[in-house]
């Protein structure tokens, strides 16, 4: 249903952002804050973008439907609208090739092909909304330590220290990738280690008491929710791999008949293929999930497009439903308890290292160890499950006895 201009004018801040959606992929996002934000969502080549069009009502509805037939018009011709704008921005700006927006991006281009899509995005994403507008126009050959300085202070300001030392550790990257195409001299980057104050690491809460691990895993079995959230929420605890790559999870990287699941380098934090051994436990809640999901791509799809995997936050929702709030426990949490118990019980520290993918950091040798330690890690996987399936039964603590 089309947009009217009255809609607009009485569209008012909620809790939270909602959008106001007139056709063809133009809506009006409102923020809790009360700004309202012109915005288009497209496809092109077969990716889900966005364009921002302008902020109402400085751009009239009118108006904003005449921007998303201009872009409309654009990708039928095989313009990326978006790419465009960079483009033409980049030229309004007189930049030079020695400019700093233009080198980091094209270091972007070049390295983002071995990233995530979504890391890619938002390094990005950092760079056009804290970097770029003071140092973008700058040529990468000029800028000092105490100007880059300023830059991140700027960002420290607003208590984002984390994301500071992000940007510091990215403008190095770009630095050097000017150095060696000839467009910079020296890194300032490098004059700035101790400028910033050190991130005070935060742990995800996690649940490492036995009795609390039991009444955890009885709340589970009983979730009312989804049912292929309470398969997740299942298999998080036996599994313990990143949330991330259980909600990415497709059929046909599992084995049932050999109780195998084999992830792709591509979908690992450490860019190398995993092996996560099934336990009978894991591959009988995978059986039961097989009927309603087993004939699309994705294991736990998302309920309102099957063709894309569950949203990031829906183990932490159901984690929220049972009652567990964030300071104690989170879906990242599953590892740090099967880390923390099964070092205690005594298993291989090598053996449970590899298990949870944290290395191995050397891409050549990682291409090589994915099935490191793996008959030991089979065995360690189903004395786990066992171990959670008596905890399940009882409050007592039980001791795992490993042969």
């Amino acid at each position: 249903m089309s947009l009217k201009e009255v809609t607009l004018r009485n569209a008012k801040p909620k809790d939270k952002a909602y959008k106001l959606f007139d056709g063809e992929g133009l809506f009006l996002l409102v923020t809790p804050q009360g700004q309202k934000y012109w915005r288009l969502k497209y496809r092109f080549n077969g990716k889900e973008k966005l364009l921002a069009l302008g902020v109402y009502n400085h751009i009239t509805l009118a108006e904003a439907r005449a921007k998303r037939n201009e872009a409309r018009n654009l990708i039928a011709k095989d313009i990326d609208p978006a790419l465009l704008r960079q483009e033409k921005k980049i030229t309004d700006r007189k930049m030079t090739e020695n400019c700093f927006e233009i080198v980091a991006r094209e270091w972007h281009s070049k390295f983002s092909t071995q990233w995530t899509e979504k890391h890619g995005s938002r390094i990005i994403r950092q760079l056009e909304n804290d970097i770029f507008p003071w140092l973008g126009e700058r040529p990468a050959g000029e800028i000092t330590p105490p100007e880059l300085l300023r830059i991140l202070q700027r960002i420290e300001s607003r208590g984002a220290i984390e994301t500071a030392h992000r940007a510091h550790q990215t403008c190095g990257q770009i630095f050097r990738y000017a150095i060696v195409t000839g467009r910079a001299e020296r890194d300032p980057s490098a004059d700035l280690r101790g400028a910033l104050p050190p991130v005070r690491r935060k742990h995800h809460a996690s649940i490492t008491e036995t009795p609390a691990i039991g009444s955890l895993l009885r709340a589970i079995n009983d979730y009312q929710g989804h049912f292929v959230t309470k398969c997740a929420l299942r298999l998080a605890p036996l599994l313990f791999v990143r949330p991330g790559e259980l909600r990415r999870a497709e059929w046909t990287e599992f084995d049932l008949e050999n109780a195998e699941w084999r992830i792709p380098a591509e979908k690992m934090k450490m860019r190398s293929k995993h092996i996560v051994p099934l336990a009978t436990q894991a591959v009988k809640v995978l059986r039961e999930l097989y009927p309603l999901t087993g004939e699309g791509k994705f294991v736990f799809p998302c309920v309102r497009s099957p063709s894309r995997p569950m949203s990031e936050n829906t183990v932490n929702a159901g984690l929220r439903r049972l009652g567990y709030t964030k300071e104690e426990m989170t879906g990242h949490g599953f590892r740090s308890m099967a880390s923390t118990l099964l070092n205690e019980q005594g298993w291989n520290r090598d053996a449970i290292e590899r298990q949870l993918a944290h290395t191995e950091r050397n891409n050549i040798r990682a291409a090589y160890n994915y099935a490191e330690y793996l008959p030991e890690r089979r065995k360690m996987m189903q004395s786990w499950a066992d171990y959670l399936e008596t905890l399940a039964k009882n409050n007592k603590t039980t001791e795992l006895k490993i042969a």
